[in-house]
């Protein structure tokens, strides 16, 4: 079970809670694409990363959806908008210290989602 900082005292959180819990991170990571982004993200942090970028590198969001998604994961202080003093003005995206928080999630689903490809194929080929 988590844990829960309730006023200072540190208790496990019942199944509600946790249930309430997955739901406030499913509404703020959940969708096709969110995750995605963060991690395209966490691993260019080294790059200056652009809309056009992005777009190009992530297969299949539309440039609708890309805008949709930064906007809500800026609300949310997992990711950065800066724009460039340049002309044209140019943004650039980058994952924030408190979205890096979320790695360890991206990481488990991309090592599960391995694993399940490899069954799969497995499977099939049986």
């Amino acid at each position: 079970m988590a844990k829960i900082n309730d006023n200072g005292t540190i208790r496990e959180a019942n199944c509600s809670e946790e249930l309430m819990a997955m739901r406030d991170s499913l509404d703020v990571l959940g969708g096709k694409w969110k995750l995605m982004i963060l991690r395209f993200l966490t691993n260019r942090t080294h790059q200056v990363i652009n809309f056009k970028k992005m777009q190009r590198e992530i297969d299949g969001i539309s440039a609708k959806m890309l805008s949709k998604e930064l906007k809500e994961l800026e609300i949310n202080l997992l990711v950065s908008r800066t724009e460039q003093q340049t002309k044209p003005v140019t943004v650039v995206y980058a994952i924030t210290e408190y979205g890096k928080s979320v790695l360890p999630v991206t990481e488990t689903l991309v090592n599960w989602g391995l694993s399940h490809r490899e069954k799969i194929i497995e499977k099939i080929s049986k």
